[in-house]
C-alpha cells in the first residue's frame, strides 16, 4: 500500500492515512480518527460492532471515515442495509486508495452518501433504524454531532428497541467526568433512558424504548 498524505486547500487541512500492522488509521492534522494505541484500527471497528450485540435490519453509520464499522456492519448476516454518511470528499478519496476499505463501495448492502450528517438525517423518516452507530470527531472539532438537536435526530430516526452505539473515546481526567456527563444529560434530553458504558469500546450503548 502506497503511502498517502496531501493537504487540501478547501478544507486547509492535512490528511495522511498511517499504515499498522492490521488496516491503517486516518489523521487529519494531527489528529488520529482511529484508535491505534491500545488497539489497532481493525480491532477497535470489531470490539464496536461487538458491543452492539446482535445486530439486523437497517443500520446507520453516522460518520463513514474509511469504513471500516460500515464493512463489519454489512457483513452480518442479517443486517439487510447499512447507510453511512460522510461529509469530507476528501476522507472518501482516502478510503478509495485503501485496500481495506475495497467492501464499502464493492457491498451491495451499503449505501454511501456523501453529505453532512446533521441534515441528511433529516431526510429519515421516524424510526427507520434497527441500529445505529455514532462514531463522531472528538467533540472540539465537531460539537453539531454531540449537541441535543442532533441527538433527537438520532432517537427519532431509531427504531423502538433499537439501540444506539455513541464512541466517547478516552478523554482527559480533568474534563472526562463533566463531558460525559454533559453527553448523558443531553441523551437523557432527547429521550433515551437505558444508557450504558461498555469500557472495552470506549463506546456508550444506548437503548430506546
Amino acid at each position: 500500500m502506497a503511502e498517502i498524505k496531501f493537504y487540501s486547500e478547501k478544507t486547509g487541512k492535512f490528511y495522511r492515512l498511517v499504515k499498522t500492522d492490521t488496516w491503517p488509521y486516518l489523521e487529519i492534522s494531527g489528529i488520529r480518527m482511529h484508535r491505534a494505541d491500545d488497539v489497532d484500527p481493525k480491532t477497535d471497528a470489531i470490539l464496536k460492532i461487538k458491543a452492539l450485540g446482535k445486530i439486523y435490519g437497517s443500520v446507520l453509520d453516522c460518520c463513514t471515515g474509511l469504513g471500516y464499522t460500515a464493512i463489519l456492519a454489512a457483513k452480518r448476516r442479517n443486517v439487510r442495509e447499512v447507510i453511512t454518511i460522510e461529509k469530507d470528499e476528501n476522507v472518501i478519496l482516502i478510503a478509495k486508495h485503501n485496500p481495506f476499505s475495497k467492501p464499502l463501495f464493492e457491498n451491495k448492502k451499503i449505501k454511501l452518501i456523501i453529505g453532512d450528517v446533521c441534515e441528511e438525517i433529516k431526510n429519515f423518516v421516524d424510526r427507520r433504524f434497527n441500529f445505529i452507530i455514532h462514531d463522531p470527531p472528538r467533540i472540539s472539532i465537531a460539537p453539531e454531532l454531540y449537541s441535543l438537536e442532533f441527538y433527537r435526530q438520532l432517537y427519532r430516526v431509531l427504531k423502538d428497541n433499537g439501540r444506539l452505539l455513541h464512541y466517547v473515546g478516552k478523554p482527559g481526567l480533568r474534563q472526562g467526568k463533566r463531558y460525559l456527563k454533559g453527553i448523558v444529560k443531553r441523551l437523557r434530553l432527547a429521550g433515551f433512558t437505558k444508557i450504558k458504558m461498555v469500557d472495552y469500546a470506549l463506546s456508550l450503548i444506548i437503548e430506546k424504548y
